[in-house]
């Protein structure tokens, strides 16, 4: 895997350009486990093309929702026996709790966190659980899109340094990435008790006015 890695950093990337950023991010999100790959890949790139910073973003985004569409697609054929074959019972239970608690949250927080976030089993319960595919797709270029977005703009304000900055962020979430996920699930939280009211006060304005 090490090898495959150091293939798409070093070859395809530098052969192919931004193609070569969305193929990682596609193989990543699909068949394949690249951790932190697409990261690295964006944060490189930009740092060493400013001019070009948007496109690699944007090709990590469209590559990564790509992949995940096949595993949403696998899911959405499949049934939930596929998921719990491959994830347990127990981390199934708790991906249903959190699309019928969370909705599109629960596919969003993931996909903008990075590793050691889970993030497969609910790209994957999204189709086995009958996430709509259109707000499934436009969930990922959100979150993913904003994802990117950071990473490109660390390339290109730090350079050369970009990759310490890159180890630092890394390690500091891994350390703290309960109290990060707690933080997300607040404003989560937070935003959906806005909805609930701000539809409430919708609903009653026509029963004032009559």
């Amino acid at each position: 895997m090490h090898r495959l890695i150091v293939w798409i950093q070093e070859v395809a990337v530098p052969l192919l350009g931004a193609p070569g950023v969305f193929l990682a991010a596609f193989l990543d999100s699909s068949f394949l486990s690249l951790p932190e790959i697409n990261d690295l890949l964006v944060v490189t790139s930009a740092a060493s093309s400013p001019q070009k910073g948007w496109l690699f973003a944007l090709m990590a985004t469209l590559g990564s929702v790509a992949g995940c569409s096949v595993l949403w697609w696998i899911g959405w054929k499949g049934e939930e026996g596929l998921l719990e074959r491959r994830f347990g019972v127990h981390r199934v239970t708790q991906a249903r709790e959190a699309f019928h608690r969370w909705d599109f949250l629960a596919l969003a927080v993931p996909a903008l966190l990075p590793p050691p976030m889970p993030f497969k089993i609910f790209v994957i319960s999204a189709g086995v659980f009958g996430f709509p595919f259109r707000k499934f797709v436009v969930t990922l270029l959100i979150a993913r899109g904003l994802r990117y977005a950071i990473w490109v703009a660390v390339g290109i304000w730090y350079g050369d340094r970009a990759m310490q900055v890159f180890k630092n962020v890394d390690e500091w979430t891994g350390l703290h990435l309960p109290w990060i996920l707690a933080f997300a699930l607040a404003a989560a939280a937070a935003f959906l008790v806005y909805r609930f009211f701000r539809k409430r006060r919708q609903e009653a304005r026509p029963g004032l006015l009559s």
